[in-house]
C-alpha cells in the first residue's frame, strides 16, 4: 500500500470541541466507540451544531440491516464524554458495552448530582444488559449481541450492585487485557490493557475513575501501534499507573506512538496547586518521555483551540500544558489540525510503513470511500468510511459555528427553554438571565 490510500487499521479522533469522540477500527466489520460529545447535543451556547451520531452511524457496517457497533466504551459519564449516547443506542445496535463501577455508585447515591439524560441512558442499558446477561448465564447460556457487558473496575460498594454477581468473563479492571470484542476473537489485530480505575479511588471525584487503557493495533504486516488513553485523570492517579506498572515489570504496557493528552490538555496533569500558585511536577512529564517508543510519537489535545494566553480558572485546554507537552514531543489539536477555521480529524493508522499520524488531505485520501454507502464498502476501506464521515463533520463546523454567532439573544432563551422544558410544562431551572 502506498500513500495513496488510508491504513486498514487505525484510529479517528474526531473535532468536536473540548470532549471525547474516539473511533478504533479493527477492520471492515469490527469498529469500537470509546466516549462520544455529539455537536448536536451540546447546549453551551458556542457549540456549533452538528450531528456527529448521524455521520458516525452512516460510517458503520451492517449487521442484519442495521448499523453494528461492536463496542462502546465509556471513560467517564461527564456530559462531555456521553452526549449523544442515547440516541446512538437507539439506532445502533451495541454489541457490547463497557463500563466502569462508578455509575452504580452514584447512582445509588441520594446526595450525588443528578447525571445528565445521556449519562442516565448508559446506565439504564448498563443495568438492563447486566440483567439480561445474569438470565442467559443461569438459563446456561451466554448473553447475545446487543445484551453484552464488561465492568471493568472494582468498587469497595460493590456488593450492592447486581454487576457483583457476574460471572468473571463479564469482569474486568487494573492489570488485565481484553483481545474479544463482542466475542469477536481480534488477537491477531487488537489488544487493550487496563491501567483504571483503582478501587481505591471509587470514592473520588469522577475524573479520576476514569477508564484508562494501552490500546495496541498490529497489522497484518506484523507491525503495530500503541495508543495510551487516560480520560480525564490528572497528576496522582496518572503517577500511580507508571509507577504500579513498573513495579510490576509492565513497563511495555506503558508505551505509546500517540497518546490523547488527560483531560483535554489539562493543566492539572503537571501542574499542582500550592499555597494558590501552581507547581509543576516534571515526574508525569518525565514518565510520559521514557515511555514513548520513537522520536517521532504524537500527543493529541482532544480539546478547542488554545486561548492566547491561561487565565485563571478557566477549563482546559491549557496553553501552560500544551507547553510542557511539546518539550516532549509534537501537539496536536483536534479544533486546529489543518486549518483551525476548518479543522480535520486526527487520524492514527498503522501498517507495514509504520504507526503514525497520517499527514496527507485525509478529505482527499477518505473521498472515495462512499461513506454513506458503508455496507458495500470495498475491502480494507472502513477506516477511510470513518474518516470521511468525521471529514463531513469538520467541513460542517465553520458554516454551523457562523449560523450561532448570527442567533438572537432571544432565540437561544428560547431554545433553552425548550431544552430543560422537555415538552409543554415549565422549565425545571430559570434560563436566560437567570441561569
Amino acid at each position: 500500500m502506498g500513500h495513496s490510500e488510508l491504513p486498514a487499521r487505525g484510529a479517528v479522533f474526531w473535532p468536536v470541541g473540548t470532549g471525547d469522540s474516539s473511533t478504533i477500527v479493527l477492520d471492515d466489520d469490527i469498529v469500537m466507540q470509546i466516549d462520544l460529545h455529539d455537536l448536536a447535543m451540546a447546549q453551551e451556547e458556542e457549540t456549533p451544531h452538528v450531528p456527529v451520531v448521524d455521520r458516525l452511524i452512516e460510517a458503520l457496517p451492517t449487521v442484519d440491516g442495521m448499523p453494528y457497533l461492536a463496542v462502546f466504551a465509556l471513560t467517564h459519564a461527564d456530559k462531555d464524554h456521553c452526549l449523544g449516547f442515547a440516541d446512538l443506542l437507539g439506532r445502533v445496535r451495541i454489541g457490547e458495552l463497557w463500563a466502569t463501577p462508578r455509575m452504580w455508585r452514584e447512582f445509588n447515591d441520594p446526595d450525588a448530582p443528578t447525571p445528565c439524560s445521556d449519562a442516565e441512558a448508559f446506565q439504564e442499558e448498563s443495568e438492563r444488559r447486566v440483567a439480561a446477561t445474569k438470565k442467559a448465564v443461569a438459563a446456561g447460556g451466554e448473553p447475545a449481541s446487543g445484551d453484552r457487558i464488561l465492568v471493568i473496575g472494582y468498587d469497595t460498594d460493590h456488593e450492592d450492585h447486581a454487576y457483583s454477581e457476574l460471572p468473571e468473563k463479564y469482569l474486568s479492571g487494573p492489570g488485565k487485557s481484553v483481545s474479544t470484542l463482542d466475542e469477536h476473537d481480534c488477537s491477531d489485530r487488537f489488544d487493550v490493557f487496563f491501567h483504571a480505575p483503582f478501587a481505591d479511588d471509587c470514592a473520588a471525584e469522577r475524573n479520576e475513575t476514569s477508564l484508562a487503557m494501552q490500546i495496541t493495533l498490529t497489522d497484518e504486516s506484523g507491525v503495530d501501534g500503541k495508543i495510551l488513553l487516560f480520560g480525564d485523570l490528572a497528576h496522582d492517579t496518572i503517577m500511580k499507573i507508571f509507577n504500579y506498572s513498573v513495579d510490576h515489570d509492565r513497563r511495555e504496557k506503558l508505551e505509546w506512538d500517540m497518546l490523547l493528552a488527560p483531560h483535554h490538555c489539562s493543566k492539572k496533569v503537571m501542574y499542582l496547586p500550592v499555597d494558590g500558585e501552581d507547581v509543576l511536577h516534571q515526574d508525569v512529564l518525565d514518565a510520559f518521555s521514557v515511555n514513548a517508543r520513537r522520536d517521532d510519537v504524537v500527543i493529541v489535545s482532544s480539546s478547542d483551540s488554545f486561548r492566547a494566553k491561561d487565565e485563571p480558572g478557566m477549563n482546559p485546554p491549557h496553553r501552560k500544558a500544551r507547553d510542557r507537552y511539546q518539550e516532549i514531543a509534537e501537539l496536536i489539536c483536534t479544533m486546529s489540525w489543518g486549518e483551525e477555521s476548518a479543522p480535520s480529524p486526527v487520524v492514527f493508522g498503522v501498517d507495514a510503513l509504520g504507526p503514525r499520524i497520517i499527514r496527507e488531505s485525509v478529505s482527499a485520501l477518505s473521498a472515495s470511500a462512499g461513506f454513506a454507502k458503508s455496507a458495500s464498502l470495498p475491502s480494507r476501506r472502513r477506516l477511510a468510511a470513518v474518516t470521511a464521515a468525521a471529514v463531513t463533520v469538520a467541513q460542517a463546523l465553520p458554516a454551523a459555528a457562523a449560523a450561532e454567532s448570527q442567533r438572537t439573544g432571544a432565540e437561544r432563551v428560547q431554545d433553552a427553554i425548550a431544552t430543560d422544558r422537555g415538552g409543554a410544562s415549565a422549565p425545571d431551572a430559570p434560563v436566560g438571565f437567570g441561569r
